[in-house]
């Protein structure tokens, strides 16, 4: 069940210097209640160390915590779910793997996020909606008319990710969209609980 409507998505590199899991759980404590743990760059025994105080941390909450694409990693420290693209297994092998874990899956078309709908996928995130340097890789924005369609169409859960922060969140919700996936407009905060708040209420009104 997706009962979140705000999704953190970690990168340490964006933490203004501070540690990753600090971080978190001011976001943690502000409302935030799923988290994705990506750090791609990391080896596999330290993702899966970081993984397992991530556990600790997102269950003091009572908070969903996604591994990106690492399935084994998500079995092995009881995460609620795995977070996969199109450069990862297919959605349809994580099922088979892995029938109990929840699956995101990140699309940057409508037929992309249908097609991982109609495979298994409990959730997608779309976009870039907006211009950032995290999503530079592919193209331009799809913007808000997209998001709008894809919103209307698409029978699951869609979060809207990609350059979203407190000045556009309500062009966001005003494009029928009220999930929302983002990094640094929390993780860089100087105040990360109180961005995480911001962002939950304006998702709540």
């Amino acid at each position: 069940m997706i009962d979140f409507s705000l999704y953190l998505i970690t990168d340490r590199k964006q933490t203004a210097g501070r540690p990753l899991l600090e971080v978190v759980e001011a976001a943690l404590s502000g409302g935030v209640r799923a988290v994705q743990l990506r750090e791609k760059d990391l080896p596999s025994a330290e993702l899966y160390e970081l993984a397992w105080e991530m556990r600790a941390l997102t269950s003091r909450f009572d908070a969903r915590l996604f591994i990106n694409e690492r399935i084994d990693i998500a079995l092995a420290v009881e995460a609620d779910g795995v977070h996969l693209g199109i450069s990862s297994i297919p959605v349809t092998a994580a099922r088979r793997i892995a029938p109990d874990l929840l699956i995101g899956y990140s699309s940057h078309r409508i037929a992309e996020a249908a097609a991982a709908i109609a495979k298994g996928a409990d959730f997608v995130t779309f976009g870039p909606v907006f211009q950032t340097p995290s999503k530079a890789a592919y193209g331009e924005p799809l913007g808000l008319d997209e998001l709008s369609l894809a919103s209307g169409r698409l029978n699951s859960p869609l979060f809207a990710l990609g350059g979203i922060r407190q000045t556009n969140i309500d062009q966001v919700i005003s494009a029928g969209c009220y999930r929302i996936a983002l990094i640094s407009d929390i993780l860089a905060a100087p105040d990360p609980a109180a961005a995480a708040e911001a962002f939950r209420r304006r998702l709540r009104a």
